[in-house]
């Protein structure tokens, strides 16, 4: 006989699945309303609760009463009798609870991550990615996606690798993984899109091209850096190259080729100073020719190349300054420069830019501003005045430092590669 004689008739079976949806809200539940029923079903509603006559063909019956009825026709609760003639009860509102925190858990870890907070012109990505949602509705798969472009992007910008070969080695050997059209080549393009402030690529040329300026599919030739004052030991071809620029008094042009095979290389004990426009390194060889101290220019966004050069000379010793210009862009460039490599900003503050104001009392808008992480007030400073400061016009204090700093002699000149 069942655990539930004379609940258990098939007239009764609208009532407790109705009841069983309700109670498997996790919401707080008074009344159930169920139906349309037909005579024989209201006739047994009426027989379990007591009427004196037939309920309506789509009742709203309360569950105060129910939990009574049920007790007298058996002793078991309402939520025993719903389980064992329905199935176990759900939590809905338990379960979504869960799967929103799972979701914020995500979203917070994302903002949070270290790549992310390094380079600010990243949050619009990842609202990119929120809007989107989730990957096939699962967070750990998503989560298994985003950690993935995440470690492509730290790994940028990459040393002229192929994208097969750069795909196989950042992402567990499979060369396909950022061929056009997967998810993780398109998040990453997505994220360099939002990084250098442009569309997203709408073409397989536009997507080799920001590859290339990632360094990706590029060679080992197109790519240069400017480095003017460098001062290298040995009898390298990069050794000769610098060498003859400095006493030249002229910049050298390298290439990602010659900086894989540096020879002897021996930094100054002063500091390299970096720049972003090659119009200052000019400046700077005008004032200083052959007695130039070292300097790097990134010529905007710095490439494999520039990147290479600047880990290079901060392995051996060098501390790294960084300057650029006091605008969303230039904001940007430095965040990542400062991200890619060891470099310290250089005159690169709030208070920096102000004074540099006073120099320049107009100039073009700053564009579209994302946070420094090194100094927060100086976006917002940016933000007040709205007057970017090129690195130009500050051109005169950034050769001041640079004299301070002057050219190391013979006998200080650093440490053996």
């Amino acid at each position: 006989m069942s655990d539930f004689a004379g609940l258990d008739g098939r007239a009764l079976r609208p009532l407790w699945q109705a009841v069983h949806e309700r109670l498997s809200s996790g919401r707080p539940v008074s009344r159930v309303r169920i139906g349309p029923l037909d005579d024989e079903q209201r006739s047994a509603l009426a027989d379990l609760l007591g009427l004196d006559r037939l309920p309506d063909v789509r009742p709203s019956v309360a569950l105060a009463r129910l939990e009574e009825a049920v007790a007298d026709a058996g002793g078991r609760t309402l939520r025993d009798v719903v389980a064992g003639l329905v199935g176990p009860l759900d939590d809905r509102a338990a379960v979504r609870q869960l799967r929103k925190d799972e979701r914020d858990e995500l979203w917070a870890w994302l903002e949070g991550h270290e790549t992310v907070r390094s380079q600010p012109a990243l949050g619009d990505w990842v609202a990119q990615c929120r809007s989107g949602g989730l990957i096939d509705g699962s967070v750990p798969r998503t989560r298994d996606l985003l950690s993935a472009a995440l470690a492509v992007l730290a790994a940028l910008p990459a040393e002229a690798e192929p994208l097969p070969v750069f795909a196989a080695r950042m992402v567990s050997g499979d060369s396909h993984a950022l061929d056009d059209g997967t998810r993780l080549s398109s998040l990453v393009l997505r994220a360099l899109s939002a990084m250098h402030a442009v569309e997203m690529p709408g073409n397989a040329q536009q997507r080799r091209g920001m590859w290339a300026r990632a360094g990706v599919a590029d060679d080992e030739l197109s790519g240069t850096v400017l480095a003017a004052g460098l001062r290298l030991v040995g009898d390298g071809l990069l050794s000769r190259i610098t060498g003859a620029c400095t006493q030249a008094g002229h910049a050298a042009s390298l290439t990602l080729a010659q900086l894989r095979d540096p020879g002897d290389l021996r930094p100054c004990e002063g500091p390299v100073h970096i720049t972003e426009n090659p119009s200052v390194m000019a400046l700077a060889l005008r004032r200083f020719g052959t007695a130039c101290p070292p300097l790097v220019c990134t010529s905007g966004w710095p490439n494999s190349a520039a990147v290479h050069l600047l880990r290079l000379l901060a392995d051996h010793g060098a501390v790294l300054r960084y300057h650029g210009d006091f605008d969303g862009e230039g904001i940007r460039i430095a965040a990542y420069v400062l991200d890619k490599t060891p470099a310290a900003p250089w005159r690169m503050t709030a208070a920096d830019y102000r004074d540099a104001l006073t120099r320049t009392a107009h100039g073009p808008a700053v564009g579209r501003l994302t946070t420094a992480p090194w100094d927060l007030a100086l976006t917002e400073a940016m933000a007040e005045h709205g007057t970017a400061v090129l690195e130009e016009t500050v051109a005169g204090p950034l050769l001041d430092d640079l004299a301070s700093a002057g050219a190391p002699s013979d006998e200080t000149r650093g440490i053996r590669l």
